[in-house]
């Protein structure tokens, strides 16, 4: 089994990393006997999915061990309510629990002070998220939520991006030459914050047109931030194949979201 390592006060140690049908197989044993060593194993096993997901929201937090723990949280409700029965990766099926638990911590932490009712609808809209995912296995659109919560949409967008977490303008950061600047400099002036949620919900879209070998790649290369290498060594192939497979599925979501 391919090996890496956690790079996360308190979590500084190699994990084995299970193959999809050794998850699968682990899922229903732990479904069966609920045993804690095998829940530990499947935790453990899904630590590199959970610190890739929140490192994506490091400038949100100053406490990253904290959205770790949080993010773990997500990832046992995902253990607990997984359906093997049906055709789907455990990733695919965690992802969108684990970031719900992230954004529903920073929204509970966030530093501006929001409108009741705002919070309310932010918190039922993610609960509700949750129920679209464990029923469809996949994420739901904002204007599905919207129907299925009895809600104007732009309530629901304005409710769901009181989630975000709030940066300072002159953060530094860095840029691709290593040299450090302000947020602000990095804004653009002309973002389309609804141009942005088309171009996901498309890409999602998208995802379903490739076959199985081509989404399991594309999701661990820019969803989960395996290598070539490791998933190479996952599906026992050549790194050569795992490269031509990314650049076929590329092209291919290229052109459904064209």
């Amino acid at each position: 089994m391919a090996k890496y390592k956690v790079e996360m006060v308190g979590y500084n140690q190699e994990y084995p990393k299970l193959t999809h049908q050794q998850t699968m197989d682990k899922l229903n044993q732990y479904h069966k006997t609920h045993d804690d060593f095998i829940k530990e194993e499947l935790i453990l096993s899904n630590l590199k999915l959970v610190l890739s997901i929140v490192q994506k929201y490091h400038q949100r937090t100053n406490n990253l061990d904290d959205l770790f723990q949080v993010g773990i949280i997500g990832l046992i409700k995902a253990i607990e309510n997984f359906d093997t029965s049906l055709n789907v990766r455990f990733s695919t099926y965690a992802v969108p629990l684990v970031i719900g638990e992230i954004k529903r911590y920073l929204r509970d932490n966030s530093p501006l002070r929001i409108p009741r009712s705002m919070r309310d609808l932010a918190y039922k809209a993610l609960l509700e998220n949750e129920v679209y995912v464990k029923q469809f296995h996949k994420e739901p659109s904002t204007k599905e939520l919207a129907k299925r919560l009895d809600v104007e949409e732009r309530l629901l967008v304005e409710a769901l991006s009181s989630t975000h977490g709030v940066a300072s303008l002159s953060q530094e950061v860095q840029n691709d030459g290593n040299n450090q600047i302000e947020l602000i400099d990095q804004i653009t002036t002309q973002r389309n914050e609804i141009d942005d949620l088309q171009n996901h919900m498309d890409l999602t879209n998208a995802l379903k047109y490739l076959d199985d070998k081509e989404r399991q790649i594309i999701e661990q290369r820019y969803f989960q931030d395996y290598t070539q290498s490791e998933i190479a060594k996952e599906l026992f192939i050549s790194q050569a194949q795992v490269s031509r497979i990314e650049k076929q599925a590329l092209s291919h979501l290229k052109k459904y979201m064209s």
